[in-house]
């Protein structure tokens, strides 16, 4: 995480390079130029080059072409950087011009500009942050025991929402309801009748809502449409809706599975690491917050 947040904070400088003349590698300064000693830095991995002694790593360059090849489109695998020659070009084009790019700034001062300097603080602020709940995050363990205690105690609410394919009539009196009921009754087709009685948009359909879940329509559509005297085939009795009567016949059923512990094994897992993971912070933040001494002046908010 850490690694990645730092690439992030060069990147935009790629673009800024991109469109700029390729330098000359290597090539004998002038000997007027001089450039002030850059300050040590941490190495750790193979140097694969340096810049006026400044080294850059191999773990660097495959650490950022990673970052850029995860960019390309899956469909355009030809523009990922993979060969040796493609990496090689890469470290002279980018990190290599970055680099110097950055020593002019330092023999500039311009690390020593207010806003840089404030940019920087905040930056390392949001590095120390991370680093601080990634720590934390490691030290969760979520037991098999507390899996099986979530399912059990959850299992009904993960259960995958079930879908009912429905038609429908929709007539403006109970009149005329117990009569396209009677027909119904006697043999007579539920989409002809829809087509020919209903008064509803559904009608040119046949009456066809396709696949509804609970909580779409009115009240007490669900408790006729979901109940379990409903069959597959079979239509309903007349149900009183905000738009008249309605009839409606159940075509299909999908859905409602209810999934093993097995099968969501790892989606619980990270639920519950999730869950104790905000706790942590909670805690920790309230920990701090009451040994702290913290002042808000609210006044001063515009």
């Amino acid at each position: 995480m850490k690694n990645k947040f730092k690439f992030l904070l060069f990147f935009l400088s790629i673009f800024i390079l991109t469109s700029c003349d390729k330098i000359e590698l290597f090539k004998p300064k002038p000997a007027e130029k001089k450039q002030e000693p850059i300050a040590a830095t941490i190495v750790k991995g193979t140097i694969i080059a340096r810049v006026n002694n400044q080294p850059i790593t191999l773990e660097e360059l495959n650490e950022e072409i990673d970052a850029v090849n995860a960019l390309v489109p899956a469909d355009s695998p030809q523009d990922k950087i993979t060969t040796p020659q493609q990496k090689i070009d890469y470290l002279k084009d980018k990190l290599v011009r970055r680099m110097l790019l950055y020593q002019e700034a330092l023999t500039r001062g311009l690390d020593r500009k207010e806003d840089i300097l404030l940019a920087l603080e905040k930056t390392k602020q949001d590095l120390l942050v991370m680093e601080l709940l990634r720590q934390e995050a490691e030290k969760i363990e979520v037991t098999s025991k507390e899996i099986e205690e979530f399912y059990n105690r959850y299992k009904e609410e993960m259960r995958e929402p079930e879908e009912r394919q429905v038609r429908e009539i929709v007539v403006p009196t109970e009149q005329e309801a117990r009569e396209i009921l009677i027909q119904l009754l006697q043999g007579a087709d539920f989409v002809s009748l829809a087509r020919e009685r209903s008064k509803a948009t559904s009608a040119k359909e046949g009456g066809d809502l396709g696949y509804v879940t609970r909580g779409k329509r009115f009240t007490g559509f669900d408790e006729v449409v979901f109940s379990d005297t409903l069959e597959l085939g079979k239509f309903s009795t007349i149900l009183k809706g905000p738009d008249g009567y309605y009839i409606v016949k159940l075509e299909a059923k999908r859905g409602g599975k209810l999934r093993s512990v097995v099968e969501m094994w790892d989606e619980i897992k990270r639920g519950i690491t999730f869950l104790k993971q905000q706790q942590k912070i909670d805690d920790l933040i309230g920990k701090l917050s009451s040994q702290g001494k913290i002042e808000v002046y609210q006044g001063a908010v515009k």
